[in-house]
Parts: structure tokens; C-alpha cells; sequence
């Protein structure tokens, strides 16, 4: 399946990102959750909060998803990013990975990448 149609709770997760919700990204997590961006971990609700307080919401970090794939029950969802972060060396246009695993309908686990072309 390839399309932008997300899990009720990644549409959700989105939503609450780009209304820089800091409790509404919270609720999309379960609370042993772990969250690798830019190949750092976060694990559990208090390092996740302070990542989403300081690189979503500090950051204006918003999403515009443009593909979603369902790859054995985990969620691969692309998407447009933008924001107030630092855009040294990044292209124009970002585009990010996400990797999401969802259990009893919350995020138990986010791996942000920054993918380069396969061949």
C-alpha cells in the first residue's frame, strides 16, 4: 500500500505537530516509547517531551505527508518538513522518513531519517 492515508494515531501525531502541540504529540506515545532522529535516542515520556518541546514545537516543525507505506503493520510515512530549525546544508525542499511502529494504538517507536536515493 502506497498513498497518504495514516493510522488514526499518526494522523493525530501529525495534526498535534503541526498545531505545535507539545501535549498532543505527548499522547500519541506510548509511555516507554523511544524515538531515534538524527541517530540520537530519546527513551521514555520525560527525553521525548524535552525533544518535542525543543525540535518540534521550540523548532515550528511542521509536516506535509506525501507518501505512506504499510510495511508488515509499521508505518514508513515521507513527508515535506519545514520549520524555524537551522537549514545550513540542507536542500531546499527536506525530505524526511519516518519509521513508526504502533502497538495498542500508540507510537511505540519513531526512527527519523534523512534517506539519500538508492540506486
Amino acid at each position: 500500500m502506497s498513498d497518504t492515508t495514516l493510522l488514526p494515531v499518526l494522523a493525530e501525531h501529525v495534526r498535534a505537530v503541526n498545531s505545535f502541540d507539545e501535549d498532543a504529540i505527548l499522547a500519541t506515545f506510548a509511555e516507554d516509547a523511544f524515538v531515534n532522529d538524527a541517530r540520537r535516542e530519546f527513551r521514555g515520556a520525560a527525553a521525548i517531551r524535552r525533544w518535542v518541546a525543543k525540535e518540534l514545537v521550540g523548532d515550528k516543525v511542521t509536516l506535509e505527508v506525501t507518501e505512506v507505506v504499510d510495511h508488515y503493520g509499521d508505518q514508513i510515512v515521507r513527508a515535506r518538513y519545514d520549520g524555524q530549525y537551522d537549514k545550513t546544508n540542507l536542500p531546499e525542499e527536506l525530505l524526511m522518513t519516518n519509521y513508526f511502529t504502533v502497538c495498542d494504538g500508540k507510537i511505540s517507536s519513531l526512527i527519523v531519517v534523512r534517506n539519500q536515493p538508492g540506486y
